[in-house]
């Protein structure tokens, strides 16, 4: 029989969770606050356990799609008894300071924690385009990677707890920025009287294109580990002025500046510095030491 697992945390990503556990022949276990919405993934075959401490009881493997780290203090708080010899899989976001925590109050109640984060939407969750990332011991991820990957596919960061949550916040770092500039230049646009539904498709061609305007990532990211950028036509000097001309431009519309400002300032750190003439990749370093 394949390995049992307990979910805690019924919200849509967790529902889909315990579907994609459940299709795969995983006996589930399942515990939510609000008992209603256990309904569903009930009928579906998961048995609803009456507390925390049976849901712990039920399965070695126990997998948190909670709110924050506080929920999961919240809900296995009184049900501490019940921790030894568990693996807690908490796919919940929080901060790299809190997942350090949890781990030790897992660790002093008998039980390890590894942290991660599914990193596509709950219709996405066990589909071939689903993937996570988890950090803690490697010997754990090992042993229960089988099931893991029934949720997408897997990559270990490393044994240090907190490397999976900094994945998760830097990836949608990269997504929310990408989302607030979309709208940001809707709105830009929106200002001279052009419409969503006449622009929205160029500006995501834009994002779409972002990889081949930059470049092979890997001969990127070498640049960036050596410390190296060499400058070519995309110069810091260039992009700061490019960035000068929307903020400008954006001023002029009466539309909000913070995000346009924010990228123009690192641009202008690199230009004070006397680096405006290499690639615009040197806004690494004004990133990394803020003013």
């Amino acid at each position: 029989m394949n390995a049992p697992v307990t979910v805690f945390g019924l919200g849509p990503m967790g529902q889909a969770m315990v579907r994609a556990l459940l299709a795969a022949g995983h006996p589930v276990t399942v515990w939510n606050r609000t008992t209603s919405r256990a309904d569903g993934v009930v009928a579906d075959g998961a048995v609803l356990a009456a507390t925390p401490a049976d849901a712990l009881a039920a399965s070695e493997l126990v997998i948190l799609s909670l709110t924050d780290y506080r929920a999961m203090h919240d809900v296995l708080g009184a049900a501490t008894g019940a921790l030894a010899g568990r693996v807690l899989v908490n796919l919940s976001s929080d901060t790299p300071a809190r997942t350090r925590e949890a781990a030790d109050w897992a660790d002093g109640h008998g039980a390890s924690l590894l942290a991660g984060g599914v990193m596509v939407p709950a219709p996405m969750v066990g589909t071939d385009a689903s993937y996570l990332y988890c950090s803690g011991p490697a010997e754990l991820v090992e042993r229960h990677r089988p099931v893991l990957e029934v949720l997408g596919a897997l990559r270990h960061l490393g044994e240090d707890v907190t490397r999976a949550q900094l994945m998760y916040q830097a990836q949608l770092d990269v997504f929310l920025t990408t989302l607030s500039a979309l709208m940001h230049a809707t709105a830009l646009l929106g200002s001279a009287g052009l419409t969503a539904r006449e622009v929205f498709a160029d500006l995501v061609g834009m994002v779409a294109a972002t990889p081949s305007i930059i470049g092979a990532a890997g001969d990127l990211a070498a640049q960036l580990d050596a410390g190296e950028h060499p400058g070519h036509l995309s110069t810091a000097t260039m992009m700061g002025a490019t960035t000068d001309h929307i903020v400008a431009a954006s001023e002029s519309a009466g539309i909000d500046l913070a995000l346009p400002r924010a990228v123009q300032s690192h641009y202008h750190r690199v230009i004070e510095d006397g680096r405006g003439d290499d690639n615009w990749t040197r806004i690494l370093d004004a990133i990394r030491t803020p003013h």
